[in-house]
């Protein structure tokens, strides 16, 4: 029973359920930036390059030229996707670039919210009391 009762108070603290709810919405986000990435950014750069689809890029070690790299996989020659390295590469630095900014835009908010508040007016109590110190020093 013990057990049970610390697994709850473990689950049931803020910070796991914030994990839990960052990693569903970061594997969603990966999603939609993979797609960004393959069917929006890299078009436009392939056809750039002449017509260039940057998956399809890749070296066979074997040495043999196949047609594609699905049928160099599907003769199990040993091939270097390379293409497929520069779609992550593009995909990582856009990610950083969205964490980057979201980061920051939470540190603003912290900043915002930590500054030093202005000192309160003193209170009426306190303003008499100080009439009297300034008087007796008279």
């Amino acid at each position: 029973m013990k057990i049970a009762q610390e697994f709850r108070e473990f689950i049931s603290r803020g910070n796991v359920v914030d994990l839990a709810v960052g990693v569903i919405i970061g594997a969603a986000f990966g999603k939609i930036v993979n797609s960004l990435v393959a069917d929006v950014i890299m078009p436009p750069i392939g056809a750039l390059l002449k017509g260039v689809n940057f998956s399809l890029l890749y070296i066979s070690l074997d040495g043999v030229k196949y047609e594609t790299l699905a049928k160099a996989k599907e003769a199990g020659a040993p091939v270097i996707g390379y293409g497929i390295f520069v779609n992550t590469v593009i995909e990582f630095l856009i990610i950083a670039a969205c964490v980057f900014s979201l980061v920051k835009v939470v540190n603003k908010l912290k900043r915002a919210e930590e500054k030093p508040a202005e000192p309160a007016a003193p209170c009426r109590t306190e303003e008499l009391l100080e009439e009297i110190r300034d008087a007796l020093r008279k």
